[in-house]
């Protein structure tokens, strides 16, 4: 039913990662298929390190990269699992990444939302609005 699952990661709940991960790992066995483990660095910092230290820029996106493998290990996902650190706006990068690895799925976290997220839309509810694939949000 899925050959491609997309996972974006928030490095920062770290702890709702884990959960996301693990539902992966299970969809993943299930239905035979790749998966993608992604994480955004957010516009706003992304600038500002570029303008400023190019040093700091590339030690953010290799630690990042490593803290996405070092999950990946942790949950002892298939040696095919993908990891990547994209730049920008975390809705568009996500829904940007999923057309490019061609998901079938994307599972992304979801927190309880606040009064903002009713306002804005949280990240996971403009995924949903807008992806081309299946998404399943896990709380």
């Amino acid at each position: 039913m899925f050959k491609n699952i997309l996972v974006p990661i928030d490095l920062s709940h770290i702890e709702k990662g884990s959960t996301l991960v693990e539902m992966a790992q299970e969809f993943a066995k299930k239905h035979d298929c790749e998966l993608t483990l992604l994480y955004v660095i957010p516009e706003g910092s992304h600038h500002v390190v570029i303008e400023v230290l190019r040093d700091l820029h590339d030690k953010i996106v290799s630690t990042a990269e490593i803290k996405l493998r070092d999950i990946a290990k942790r949950h002892k996902l298939a040696a095919s699992t993908k990891t990547r650190v994209e730049y920008g706006h975390p809705v568009q990068e996500i829904l940007k990444v999923a057309t490019d690895i061609h998901a079938d799925l994307i599972l992304v976290a979801s927190h309880q939302p606040g009064l903002s997220d009713y306002l804005l839309g949280s990240v996971a509810g403009k995924v949903v609005r807008h992806a081309r694939c299946s998404v399943l949000v896990i709380r």
